[in-house]
C-alpha cells in the first residue's frame, strides 16, 4: 500500500515540474538600443552629389517625435528633403533631397533621440550623420551652455545659431536670415556642441524659437548673444543666458467699455497720453485710469454728448489719431469689493478695490472694530484710481469688521456706495513661520529680495536700498520657498531685462540653490553668498 502511495506521489512531482518548466517568463526586457550597420553613402562622404541617403541598422526601429528631434545644420527648408518611413517600422532611415545643395558645405542631421526600437522605444541617443558637398568635411567645433537672465531653470529646446560676419554682415540679419550653422538643446541638456564648423569670424546666439522658423521674433522669443565676434577656432566655453525683450511700444484699438468710457488697447509701456480733440464746457470732466489685468487704459469722461469722438495718442515721438463712433454701452456703477476675503493673514493689507476711479473719500464714515466691538484706529491710503489700503496694526487671534456708512466713497461720476461691511479672522503666530537672511557679495544697492513659490511665483519681495546686514520675512505661511535677488543697476525701482539690438543685458538676478522648508512655530535662519 505504502509503495502505491510513493509511486503516486512520484508522478504527480513529475507533472508539476513539468509544468513549470513549460510555464513562460518572457524573458529579459530588451534595453539595448538600435545600432547602425552601414549608410549608403557612407558617413562623412565627401563631394557628395546623391539625391538620397540610407541608414540602415541592426533591428526594426521607427522615428519618434522627429519633427521635435531632428536639427539640420545648416538649416534646409522642410519642402527641401523627406524623411522615411515615419508612419511604420524599418530596418532603414532614408532621407530624399528635393532640391539642390548648398556647394561646398559640411551638412549635419542629428535625429537626436528619435530613432528608436520598434519593441521597446529605446533611443539611439543623439545619432548624426555627416557629409559634405566639397572636398573635406569640416571640423571645428564650438561649445557652450545655456541658462536662463530671470528663471531658475533654463528653457528646454533652445536654439544656437552661427551667423558669419563678413561684408553683408548686419544686427538685423537675426530678424530675417537663417543661420549658416544651427543646434539645439533639445528637450534635456543645458549645454551645446556645434560640430562640424569652418574657420572664420561669427555671431553666436541663442534663441527660445518658438515658432521653429529660425529667426529671432521679438515678440515671443527669448534670446542672448554674444556680444564680441566669434573667431574660430576656439576652445573657450561660452555662456549664454536667455531673456525676454520688453515689447516695443504699439498703439491698439479702441472700443466701447462703457457707456462714458473707453478702451484704448496698447503693447509695451503704458506712459501715453490721451488728448481728447472735441470742443468742451466748463462741466466736462475725465480721468485715464489702467485695467488691473490686461493692457488697457480707459478714458473716463462725463459732461459731453456727442455721437461720435476724437482722440489724440502720444507716446514718446509716436502719435495715432482715433476718430470713434460712440456706441450704446451699459452706464458703469459703483462697485466695491474687499481683498482678502475671510482670512487676514498677519502680514497682509485690508483692501478696498472699486471698479470706477474713486473722486472722494469720508474716513469719518468708515469704522473698524474689533472683536470686542472696541473702535480700531486706521489710516487710508489710495493707490492709484481704483485701490484703498486700510492701514492697522494687525494682531494675531482676533476678527476685525469694517464698515462703510453711504457717501464714504464717491466715484468719478458722483455715485457714493450704499451701506457696505466686511469681516476678516486671524491667525495665531504660531501657525506661521518666519525667515531670516544675511546676504553676502551684494555687487551693488538697490536691490529686491523675492521669495518665490516652486512655480517661481513671488510670494513676499522686500526693496533694499542700503545693506542692513540682516534681512526678515516674518509671518510666513508653513511651505517651501525659493529665495531670488534681483540687483535695480540704475536705481529706478524695477527690474530691467535686456535688448539685443542696443547691446543691453539684463540687470543680475542671483537664486539660493536650497528649496527652503518654511515650518509653522519655525525660525529659519539662512546666509546667501551671491556668486
Amino acid at each position: 500500500m505504502l509503495k502505491r502511495v510513493f509511486v503516486a506521489l512520484l508522478i504527480c512531482s513529475v507533472f508539476v515540474q513539468c509544468a513549470r518548466r513549460g510555464s513562460p517568463t518572457g524573458g529579459p526586457k530588451d534595453e539595448t538600443p538600435p545600432v547602425m550597420l552601414r549608410a549608403e553613402p557612407p558617413q562623412q562622404s565627401v563631394q557628395f552629389k546623391e539625391d538620397r541617403i540610407r541608414i540602415y541598422f541592426d533591428e526594426y526601429i521607427k522615428l519618434n517625435k522627429l519633427n521635435d528631434q531632428l536639427v539640420v545644420s545648416p538649416p534646409l527648408e522642410q519642402t527641401a528633403y523627406v524623411i522615411s518611413p515615419q508612419s511604420q517600422a524599418a530596418k532603414y532611415v532614408e532621407i530624399e533631397f528635393l532640391d539642390s545643395l548648398a556647394q561646398n558645405t559640411t551638412y549635419t542631421f542629428n535625429f537626436g533621440e528619435s530613432v528608436v526600437d520598434n519593441n521597446e522605444g529605446n533611443p539611439f541617443s543623439y545619432f548624426y550623420y555627416v557629409f559634405s558637398t566639397g572636398a573635406t568635411i569640416d571640423s571645428l567645433k564650438l561649445r557652450g551652455t545655456i541658462s536662463d537672465a530671470f528663471s531658475r531653470t533654463p528653457e528646454s529646446f533652445v536654439s544656437v545659431m552661427l551667423f558669419p560676419i563678413d561684408s553683408t554682415y548686419t544686427d538685423s540679419v537675426i530678424y530675417k536670415n537663417k543661420p549658416l550653422y544651427y543646434t539645439n538643446t533639445l528637450d534635456s541638456l543645458t549645454e551645446f556642441l556645434m560640430p562640424n564648423l569652418k574657420a572664420g569670424d561669427y555671431l553666436l546666439a541663442a534663441v527660445k524659437d518658438v515658432s521653429k522658423n529660425y529667426v529671432f521674433d521679438p515678440s515671443v522669443d527669448k534670446i542672448d548673444a554674444i556680444s564680441h565676434v566669434i573667431t574660430l577656432p576656439n576652445d573657450s566655453l561660452f555662456q549664454l543666458s536667455l531673456f525676454k525683450e520688453d515689447p516695443a511700444f504699439d498703439f491698439g484699438k479702441a472700443y466701447q467699455a462703457g457707456k462714458q468710457r473707453i478702451g484704448f488697447g496698447f503693447k509695451g509701456s503704458d506712459a501715453v497720453s490721451i488728448e481728447l480733440k472735441e470742443t468742451v464746457n466748463d462741466s466736462f470732466a475725465s480721468m485715464v485710469s489702467r485695467d488691473r489685468e490686461s493692457d488697457t487704459l480707459y478714458y473716463w469722461y462725463k459732461g459731453i454728448d456727442a455721437d461720435s469722438l476724437r482722440f489724440t495718442l502720444r507716446h514718446d515721438t509716436l502719435t495715432k489719431e482715433y476718430a470713434f463712433r460712440v456706441r450704446k454701452a451699459e452706464p458703469d456703477s459703483l462697485q466695491i469689493s474687499f481683498e482678502p476675503k475671510g482670512t487676514l493673514h498677519l502680514s497682509d493689507t485690508l483692501k478696498l478695490i472699486t471698479n470706477t476711479p474713486i473722486k472722494k473719500l469720508v474716513q469719518d464714515s468708515m469704522s473698524l472694530r474689533a472683536k470686542d466691538s472696541t473702535q480700531i484706529p486706521f489710516t487710508l491710503t489710495q493707490k492709484g484710481m481704483h485701490e484703498l489700503h486700510v492701514l492697522f496694526d494687525i494682531f494675531p487671534n482676533e476678527k476685525y469688521q469694517l464698515e462703510l456708512l453711504p457717501g464714504a466713497v464717491t466715484d468719478f461720476f458722483d455715485i457714493a456706495n450704499d451701506s457696505l461691511s466686511t469681516s476678516v479672522s486671524t491667525k495665531s503666530r504660531v501657525d506661521y513661520g518666519n525667515l531670516s537672511l544675511r546676504l553676502a557679495n551684494v555687487p551693488s544697492y538697490p536691490i529686491f529680495i523675492d521669495l518665490i513659490n516652486e512655480k517661481e511665483e513671488i510670494v513676499r519681495s522686500k526693496y533694499i536700498e542700503e545693506e542692513r546686514g540682516l534681512y526678515r520675512f516674518a509671518y510666513l505661511l508653513p511651505n517651501k520657498y525659493y529665495v531670488r535677488v534681483r540687483v535695480d543697476e540704475n536705481a529706478n525701482g524695477k527690474w530691467d531685462t535686456g535688448n539685443f539690438l542696443a547691446g543691453k543685458k539684463p540687470e543680475a538676478v542671483y537664486h539660493f540653490p536650497p528649496l527652503l522648508d518654511v515650518r509653522a512655530n519655525w525660525e529659519l535662519q539662512e546666509q546667501f553668498i551671491l556668486e
